[in-house]
């Protein structure tokens, strides 16, 4: 579709003379300001007005506000100098994630009414211009329910009278469940007003509404049954926590949901399998526009203006297009080890033998096969391609004696043993401890990362987008409802497509004691650094298990690998070491090492009172009827 773009200025339509009489001087309307009737009566001006209230939606993560949210919960390392304490919190902040955007909600609000009043505009034009408007309004809805729990379900827009009394614009917080339930039912009201169109993709479309159902449904669903593992954190009045009693209910919505998507119903969307090559077909989702796997996106257009930095930012050092900005997100070993081997079994990346001693590739990339293809799709891995150009990521030389020549800057040049000409001796990738826009883990992302020419200079920037709403998605909601609802065939049905998009043919067997690490497995690695790490720990309360705040070991990093509960407090690397021992059968090939980060120092602390975050002060001093959160 066209991009929707914002009109900034009606002056042009309003102007329809300049010669007035002095008594009429005062009666001049603004010429900057188009009134209610006049924007209402033309589509071209509804749909500016649209375009701007499409561009306030809220995400958690993103590409163009930047990389960090998605170097946190060490999935990855943040290669900045600055922001190392990604690694190292002992407590998110209480308000951290928080949204309480009510300016927003207004807007919507009324871009609804005035839609529905409209007399000029066609009756499909206005059912189009309402259902957007409530799709993006249960949207917001959504981001401050799963955020802050019960709300202020504010539907109308409040006017205020300028008596003195505000008591009529104090509306109190809705149960949480009942957060939920609106977005549902507005799901449920909507989803039949707009044509499924699937190569609509940055506008609402009844695929995209039926995605936004699925997945609030299902994060209800967990939380009613989670819920009950942290009692503390909940309200008496229902504003925070959800009854168990309700899960069934929810879990059923979202399955329905779900499956209307997988039928078609809502338009033909399917997996994305255009290229031969498994890991690239995985990483190349995110960058074909066209793709049927994406529901809903925010659009970027680089010869329309808006463009995001995600590539100049992360795109690794010794191919990046201006040599500034790089290498600022590296995904954790504790990730890479999270990809299962072809035979549907877990395991560490194998650097030693059963005696203990070094295992020796020829290739870098050797260490990594035989695994998840979307491991390579998700991950640029050592001697990784890019660009057309291979990552030159390598700690230095191992010697025979066991001891490490190496630099801090692969400009930094030094003799190996036994000679006197000076030669590199680090990769110009990294890793080198604390060495900013190098890889400190031994990877870079690959996930986003946009191969176009120019895409990583700062002037220019990238416009790759980002997918908010995709089909492997809407089959993992699907499984995951499925499950907890006892139907482990369906469940299996729908695991199984996404798995095997990825190389693993050998179909899971989804059962009640296997269903739920599987599930939880399964979002990690398909939906890694697309924003739902966070809420999915939140939702099944897995959060402050995960991320309890005690320091790792190499040990408990190899161990339980696909235990939903497995800690992940600190992110590791994994280090490759080229072998130098003239005459012996290894020299020149390639060893690895488990590695901590010289910056992770401390351990990752979620507390109870994470899970919802803090109101503000000046919310609750404006409005007494508002509940404190648990934490408060």
């Amino acid at each position: 579709m066209k991009k929707i773009t914002i009109i900034t200025t009606f002056a042009a339509l309003l102007i329809t003379g300049s010669c007035k009489k002095d008594s009429e001087f005062l009666n001049v309307p603004p010429k900057q300001i188009v009134t209610a009737d006049v924007a209402f009566s033309d589509p071209n001006l509804v749909l500016s007005i649209l375009g701007d209230l499409y561009n306030r939606v809220v995400d958690f993560s993103g590409l163009d506000n930047g990389w960090a949210s998605f170097a946190d919960f060490s999935e990855s390392f943040p290669s900045e100098n600055g922001s190392s304490y990604f690694v190292q919190r002992t407590g998110w902040g209480y308000g951290e994630w928080g949204t309480w955007d009510y300016t927003y909600v207004r807007d919507l609000n009324l871009f609804i009414d005035r839609a529905t009043a409209a007399t000029k505009l066609t009756a499909d034009q206005k059912n189009q211009f309402i259902a957007e408007g409530r799709f993006l309004r249960a949207q917001y809805y959504f981001e401050l329910v799963k955020r802050m729990g019960g709300v202020p379900l504010i539907t109308k827009p409040l006017d205020y009278d300028f008596s003195g009394n505000v008591i009529p614009l104090q509306v109190a917080r809705a149960k949480e469940s009942e957060v939920y339930d609106f977005i549902i039912s507005e799901a449920e009201a909507i989803k039949g007003l707009l044509p499924a169109k699937v190569e609509e993709k940055s506008r609402a479309t009844p695929g995209a509404i039926l995605a936004m159902e699925a997945r609030a449904a299902l994060y209800a669903a967990s939380i009613a049954k989670y819920g009950a593992t942290t009692p503390q954190v909940s309200l008496p009045g229902g504003e925070v926590g959800i009854p168990a009693s309700m899960a069934t209910g929810y879990y059923t919505k979202a399955l329905a949901a779900a499956k209307a998507i997988i039928s078609g119903s809502a338009g033909n969307y399917s997996l994305y399998k255009q290229l031969p090559d498994l890991s690239d077909n995985f990483a190349n989702i995110f960058l074909d526009k066209t793709s049927t796997e994406s529901i809903w996106v925010e659009d970027f257009k680089a010869n329309g203006g808006k463009t995001h930095g995600f590539t100049t930012n992360d795109q690794p050092y010794s191919i990046s297009d201006e040599g500034l900005d790089a290498g600022r997100l590296d995904p954790s070993l504790n990730l890479v080890e999270a990809y299962e081997k072809l035979d549907n079994t877990y395991a560490p990346i194998a650097t030693k033998d059963g005696s203990g001693n070094p295992i020796y590739y020829n290739d870098q990339l050797d260490a990594f096969a035989g695994r998840d293809a979307r491991l390579a799709g998700t991950v640029l891995l050592p001697n990784g391609l890019f660009k057309g150009k291979r990552t030159d990521i390598w700690a230095g030389y191992q010697l025979a004696d066991g001891s490490i020549l190496t630099s801090g800057d692969a400009v930094q040049l030094k003799p190996l043993p036994g000679t006197s000409t000076p030669v590199q001796v680090v990769g110009k990738d990294g890793p080198v401890n604390g060495l900013e826009f190098r890889t400190q883990t031994g990877f870079y992302v690959r996930k986003y990362l946009d191969p176009t020419i120019g895409s990583g200079r700062r002037g220019r920037g990238s416009d790759v987008n980002f997918i908010r709403y995709r089909y492997a998605e809407v089959l993992l909601n699907g499984a995951e409802a499925a499950a907890e609802l006892g139907d482990y065939t369906t469940a299996s049905t729908y695991i199984n497509q996404v798995r095997a998009r990825a190389g693993l043919n050998t179909p899971l067997v989804l059962t009640a004691a296997n269903y739920f690490d599987r599930i939880v497995h399964e979002r990690r690695v398909e939906l890694a650094f697309e924003g739902h790490t966070l809420f999915d720990m939140k939702r099944w309360r897995l959060a402050t298990v995960v991320w309890d705040g005690n320091q790792m070991t190499v040990t408990d990093l190899l161990s339980n690998i696909g235990q939903a509960t497995k800690r992940n407090t600190q992110p590791f690397g994994l280090w490759p070491y080229k072998y130098y021992n003239p005459g012996n059968a290894n020299n020149g090939k390639w060893l690895f090492k488990e590695v901590k980060p010289s910056s992770v120092t401390g351990a990752n602390r979620f507390q109870l009172g994470n899970y919802y975050s803090q109101i503000g002060d000046n919310v609750l001093s404006a409005n007494p009827k508002i509940v404190k959160q648990p934490n408060q």
